[in-house]
């Protein structure tokens, strides 16, 4: 019988990583020692600057007390579409889970961008029995649809990040700066760039492969030409990416 997995490639990278930055939630799968079966829960998801997926969880929940007993968990995100569900991608990520500590500036830096991509979690972010887990990952199943099966390793699915820690200080002031002074361009980024609907699209986040942006509950994903491999490169890269979509408008 022929081996149903195939070997990973550019395509399948890009693809588990689109799911992973555009999902809004997805199916978490924790261990249930006493029960002895998984339990699976409904949770809403963000992402970290590499692409780390970022939970929301409150202390009375089932698979907040689960990851406390054992941080092992599994995180499926999938899209939607027309048709049958099993045709449209889907990623499952092996991962063991990390609380976040709110007061230091890694737990700043989560809390800005889980709320980014999450604003209504602005309603309950700070109760106290809230808190932040970030899914470390191991590895990765990936369906593309129909027969494109991939298994896939924890490079295959993260955003390098090496030269790159000063983006981590650079991006709050950087997507701020977009949305307050250049909202135009940030605008083309997703119609002229991502074939996006009209309106006051808004920047959410900056990575070393892209960007995201949201118009309401609507998400989509700019994927850079080429990952930047400093934080120097990232205004270059979005004035170039300004002057493409001004380029494809007048064409247009």
């Amino acid at each position: 019988m022929k081996d149903p997995i195939l070997p990973v490639d550019g395509e399948a990278r890009q693809i588990a990583k689109h799911l992973m930055r555009t999902a809004r939630s997805g199916a978490l799968a924790t261990n249930d020692a006493a029960g002895g079966v998984p339990f699976a829960s409904l949770v809403a998801v963000a992402t970290d600057v590499d692409g780390s997926p970022l939970i929301l969880t409150s202390q009375l929940s089932a698979h907040t007390k689960l990851l406390e007993a054992d941080a092992r968990c599994s995180l499926l995100l999938s899209s939607s579409g027309k048709g049958d569900p099993l045709a449209h991608p889907r990623v499952t990520l092996l991962a063991e889970a990390r609380r976040v500590e709110r007061s230091s500036p890694e737990g700043e830096r989560i809390r800005r961008r889980y709320l980014a991509h999450q604003p209504k979690a602005s309603l309950y972010v700070d109760f106290p029995d809230f808190a932040f887990w970030r899914l470390d990952i191991a590895s990765a199943s990936l369906n593309g649809g129909f027969g494109r099966a991939y298994r896939m390793g924890r490079a295959d699915v993260l955003a390098p990040m090496d030269g790159l820690d000063g983006l981590l200080d650079l991006e709050a002031d950087a997507v701020e700066h977009m949305n307050a002074d250049h909202s135009e361009a940030v605008a083309l980024y997703a119609t002229r760039l991502c074939g996006a609907r009209d309106g006051a699209w808004r920047l959410t986040g900056i990575d070393p492969e892209g960007l995201l942006l949201a118009l309401g509950d609507e998400i989509v994903r700019l994927t850079f030409p080429e990952p930047l491999t400093g934080p120097e490169e990232l205004r270059p890269m979005l004035v170039r990416l300004a002057q493409d979509a001004r380029n494809r408008s007048t064409a247009d």
